[in-house]
């Protein structure tokens, strides 16, 4: 069976224009490449037609892209070592600008986060570090965002996931929250005790003016220690009280 030149011509152009056919998800564009020169606008989402070799079409995707950083050795501000890393969210915004302005956007964003991210960190102080996450987080997004804006980038979020401190850094601040413990705690008991001391001062005045009323404190109190069932009390009674009751007595 010969096959003749109209049916050779005909199937290199049915499959050029297959070849050319190409499909894109809803979340993605296509960039193209006109001889050289960008198209106006990106083309998609559904069919669209790339004629090879005069355009050439670059993929990008719209969908947010979650980056981690890779853990940085930073210096804080006051001298100390740790280790940190973080995550970065961010997605295209323009896929025009995200092609033509800078080789790899993935890439560069990643750099620029690692480089943000120690630079940030190294004008803080450890605790500044440790307790002002949220502060640092919204620094280093805005941060990112400036610099990624002129690609087409938009940096959503970036969360600083993890520190990691020296083993001796570790124990000298286990060793400084005992004893900020033990502080609180001594505060906490002289508290109660100088309450306890003037209660016991109100009390002693009112104690003061009823001698009666110290008898009757002492008998309260040898009823407690007799309820414990020990088989010897001693009860000390004070030289006023028994003077106390023998002027009674007498009187």
């Amino acid at each position: 069976m010969n096959i003749g030149p109209e049916l050779i011509v005909l199937l290199v152009v049915l499959l050029y224009l297959a070849n050319s056919v190409k499909i894109l998800n809803e979340y993605e564009r296509a960039v193209i490449f006109r001889l050289g020169k960008l198209y106006p606008r990106p083309k998609g989402p559904g069919v669209i037609l790339v004629f090879a070799p005069i355009d050439r079409m670059v993929r990008v995707s719209l969908r947010t892209i979650v980056m981690d950083v890779p853990p940085q050795d930073v210096i804080t501000k006051d001298n100390v070592s740790v280790k940190v890393n973080a995550v970065v969210y961010f997605r295209v915004m323009d896929p025009q600008r995200s092609v033509v302005e800078v080789e790899n956007f993935h890439y560069a964003t990643s750099q620029l986060a690692q480089t943000t991210l120690r630079s940030v960190l190294g004008q803080v102080e450890l605790d500044g570090l440790l307790s002002e996450r949220e502060q640092l987080n919204q620094q280093l997004q805005q941060i990112l965002d400036l610099h990624t804006d002129p690609w087409g980038v938009k940096v959503s979020s970036v969360e600083v996931k993890h520190v990691d401190l020296p083993v001796d850094m570790q124990r000298a601040m286990a060793a400084q929250a005992e004893a900020e413990r033990e502080k609180r705690a001594k505060i906490i008991h002289a508290d109660g005790e100088f309450i306890a001391s003037e209660k016991l001062s109100q009390a002693a005045e009112v104690i003061g003016r009823q001698p009666l009323a110290a008898v009757l404190r002492y008998l309260q109190t040898l009823t407690e220690i007799a309820g414990e069932k020990n088989s010897t009390i001693v009860f000390p009674l004070p030289i006023d009280l028994l003077g106390a009751l023998s002027g009674k007595r007498d009187g």
